[in-house]
């Protein structure tokens, strides 16, 4: 299943792929004479991923393992309080190293403790997830939410390296694997045409293969960001279906029916997509398209009137916001985007209207 892939160069941090990862993590460990090592786990990747990974760490140095509950629910500033206290009585110190075993929640809030801990130690993201390897761990924003308000508190600052194993993988449900491949539709979407056409009929798709799709998911992400790390420009494309995805993931997370972050995105993907084609940067065809592959792909969520208005106010706090107005970022056609688009009430409740129909 694994094929050798290349590491990528990313600002100020290389992307290591399966074992040339390991020989690398090993060899970025023992040059840097790390005092102790912690790793960040959730209870899932501390059973079904931590087995995986230990195996593969060569070194002498202490290794505790720091373990929180899973979910975005824990993704605040009093898991972190938890954490700081911890590495503080474990004895931590500013030669230590943290290593983030997980999902896009771990590598968000591990790269923040990491980032804020002693004014900054070395970090290390081991992404576990679809999600976490081709979206959360790359780019080096890191942070946490407040209240229901998704990745409000963060900074941007890179890890020491990233490994992506994609062996770990084989631990997710079909739900988790359709949460992360809704970033890789929008990586096709903004950027890459003939990218996006390898989904078409998934069918078709060889998982074998899958390797080679995560690998230019990360490429496109990458590529991306080191033109822009601090999000002042073409950044902003990445945000494509996450204006009104993210509000749709904040007003359902305390609901009885919370949805992945990437199941909020492919809602927010058609949504945005039909805002496109209203404001007459995307053909009808390639709306009906793009609706129609993520429409097979993703359960359909139903929406109250009540719903919408909640959603609605809260992207009032979409940290793309400048002055007030709610900035989206569309699609100018499959492959191309437009940045910094206010977009009017009516089109976003139109858009809705749309997607129940």
């Amino acid at each position: 299943m694994t094929h050798q892939l290349n590491k990528i160069q990313a600002n100020n941090y290389d992307i290591f792929f399966n074992d040339e990862g390991y020989n690398n993590l090993n060899e970025t460990i023992s040059k840097n004479n790390y005092s102790s090592i912690f790793i960040v786990v959730d209870e899932n990747t501390n059973e079904f991923c931590l087995p995986k990974f230990i195996p593969n760490l060569a070194t002498e140095i202490p290794i505790e393992i720091i373990e929180i509950e899973a979910g975005e629910e824990i993704k605040n500033i009093t898991t972190c309080v938890e954490i700081w206290s911890i590495l503080s009585d474990l004895g931590a110190d500013r030669k230590s190293l943290i290593i983030n075993l997980g999902g896009g929640v771990i590598t968000d809030i591990g790269g923040f403790i990491a980032s804020t801990f002693k004014r900054g130690i070395d970090f290390i993201n081991v992404p576990t997830t679809l999600l976490g390897m081709v979206d959360a761990s790359i780019g080096g924003k890191n942070g946490v939410d407040l209240g229901n308000l998704k990745n409000q508190i963060g900074v941007i600052n890179v890890p020491k390296m990233l490994l992506i194993s994609t062996d770990f993988l084989e631990t997710l449900s079909q739900k988790e694997m359709r949460s992360g491949l809704a970033e890789m539709l929008k990586h096709g979407l903004i950027y890459d045409k003939k990218y996006w056409k390898q989904f078409l009929d998934l069918s078709q798709i060889d998982f074998a293969d899958f390797d080679a799709l995560i690998y230019r998911s990360i490429e496109i992400k990458n590529e991306i960001v080191k033109q822009d790390p601090t999000e002042n420009g073409i950044r902003k494309a990445l945000n494509f279906g996450h204006t009104l995805g993210h509000a749709i993931e904040s007003h359902f997370l305390e609901s009885e029916t919370p949805l992945l972050h990437g199941e909020a995105i492919a809602i927010g993907m058609i949504l945005e997509s039909y805002i496109s084609k209203e404001k007459g940067l995307l053909s009808k065809e390639d709306f009906y398209q793009i609706k129609y592959i993520i429409t097979n792909l993703y359960d359909q969520h139903n929406f109250t009137d009540e719903d919408i208005v909640s959603i609605q106010n809260l992207l009032i706090h979409d940290k793309k916001n400048e002055y007030g107005k709610v900035q989206f970022a569309l699609i100018n056609g499959i492959g191309k985007t437009i940045i910094n688009q206010s977009v009017e009430n009516e089109l976003i409740i139109n858009s809705f209207i749309d997607y129940k129909s």
